[in-house]
């Protein structure tokens, strides 16, 4: 859902205002709505991931079952009604199962990257100078020892598509199963340290 509530359109809290306190040559003035830059206003705090998230004036309500998804949307419109607050309904959809949100395809299988988002790697030419071929890596970075011929050849162009095809389909993130075990994998260096939380799927692939 989209709304037409962003910024400036949100009253903020009487003793939030001085917080945004700022001074110009003809004086000293603060904001009494909700400007951009500050953080998401709390008109649904009780229901941030739980039954909605909420990203400046987008709105996914979400549901685990669809029994629950009208209870759901009935909770918000009331708040939404409560705060005077409106709806684009040109920009509003109801009881899907997948959607675009910041870039990326949510859905009950889980997030991925939007198509529309990676066309540009999609559609992108081999690189043709030496300072390009920094930004690509694997063998290709032979390319720019002294000495070395520079010459783009088979190696250099699958290397360039595996590289495309990864960046076109990440691996996706789905939610945890409650019943199947979690696995760490832990990279630590001596300034810094990595990890990532998985599972095995139901065929046995990491996840």
């Amino acid at each position: 859902m989209d709304g037409f509530f962003g910024y400036n359109k949100i009253k903020m809290a009487l003793e939030d205002m001085e917080k945004t306190t700022f001074i110009i040559q003809w004086g000293t003035f603060c904001y009494k709505v909700m400007p951009f830059g500050l953080k998401n206003e709390a008109l649904f705090h009780d229901m941030m991931h739980r039954e909605v998230e909420v990203y400046v004036d987008d709105m996914i309500a979400k549901s685990r079952a669809d029994q629950d998804h009208v209870r759901d949307l009935k909770k918000l419109f009331e708040r939404l009604r409560k705060y005077h607050l409106c709806l684009n309904p040109t920009k509003c959809t109801f009881e899907v199962k997948f959607g675009k949100l910041l870039g990326f395809i949510i859905s009950e299988k889980g997030i991925k990257v939007d198509p529309d988002k990676v066309r540009a790697i999609i559609e992108m030419k081999p690189p043709q100078i030496e300072k390009e071929l920094t930004t690509i890596g694997a063998p290709i970075f032979k390319l720019l020892k002294k000495n070395q011929k520079k010459e783009w050849n088979e190696d250099c162009q699958q290397a360039f598509e595996k590289i495309k095809d990864y960046l076109r389909e990440p691996p996706v993130l789905v939610p945890p199963v409650d019943e199947r075990p979690l696995i760490m994998y832990l990279t630590v260096l001596e300034e810094s340290m990595g990890c990532i939380l998985g599972q095995h799927d139901e065929s046995g692939k990491r996840e």
